[in-house]
């Protein structure tokens, strides 16, 4: 019940203590509860989607930062359900040190990417929310969150920086570059020229079936006259 877990919670707080109680593995039996969870997960994640994948967010990507963003906000909207169901669970006391433990993960950790850091979150919620005996739930988490690395990662963004290509061919440059990129497969999420600098970018999505030293392999098969320098990003 609920408002049991809450005084358990409470319990934290108020100097008592009691014997550990043993694993209970039970809630892996509640259908209701589980349908539950997974249902509130499935609907964070559309609505994260919703407003991360928005069509006019392309027009704003110019780097592999950009790129990844929407998928942040996926990751984001699905830890907020997370302690929304650990609040109605425990009760408002735990809600707020998940949510701390949260904001202590997101400024003081040394992640070096906003997906990095959404990924310490996580796991420190679905440690937590084991520790406090949703064992079941915790283990919702892990492979719901597990489902959605695999798709969003197993397509990684890159950035290439073709550079030296010929002024007066820089339109047919471009038309060279991105037809062997769709040619692959690739899904290209922006596409930046400066005639200026004879210089063209794209960023874009590997498929799955495929890796960069392919792709890399068929860059440099380009035509000399048409070829430039090309600099790969990996995020």
């Amino acid at each position: 019940m609920p408002h049991l877990n809450a005084d358990k919670a409470q319990g934290l707080f108020d100097g008592t203590h009691g014997a550990a109680a043993a694993l209970d593995w039970s809630g892996l039996t509640d259908v209701r509860f589980i349908a539950n969870s997974v249902g509130i997960l499935l609907l964070a994640t559309l609505l994260g989607a919703v407003i991360g994948y928005h069509p006019a967010t392309r027009r704003t990507i110019d780097g592999l930062h950009e790129a990844d963003m929407p998928h942040v906000y996926v990751m984001y909207a699905l830890i907020g359900a997370v302690i929304g169901v650990a609040v109605r669970e425990f009760g408002t006391v735990v809600g707020l040190v998940v949510f701390g433990i949260g904001g202590l993960t997101r400024f003081r950790s040394a992640a070096d990417s906003p997906r990095d850091t959404v990924r310490l979150i996580i796991v420190t919620l679905v440690g937590l929310t084991a520790g406090l005996g949703l064992l079941h739930f915790a283990m919702i988490i892990t492979l719901f969150t597990f489902g959605l690395i695999y798709v969003f990662d197993t397509r990684p963004p890159y950035r290439i920086r073709v550079e030296g290509i010929a002024k007066d061919r820089a339109g047919r440059c471009t038309e060279v570059y991105r037809g062997i990129l769709k040619g692959h497969g690739c899904s290209i999420i922006a596409e930046h020229h400066s005639l200026e600098k004879a210089r063209i970018e794209f960023v874009f999505r590997l498929p799955r079936r495929s890796n960069r030293d392919r792709l890399d392999v068929e860059l440099r098969s380009i035509a000399a006259d048409l070829r430039g320098e090309v600099d790969w990003e990996v995020r």
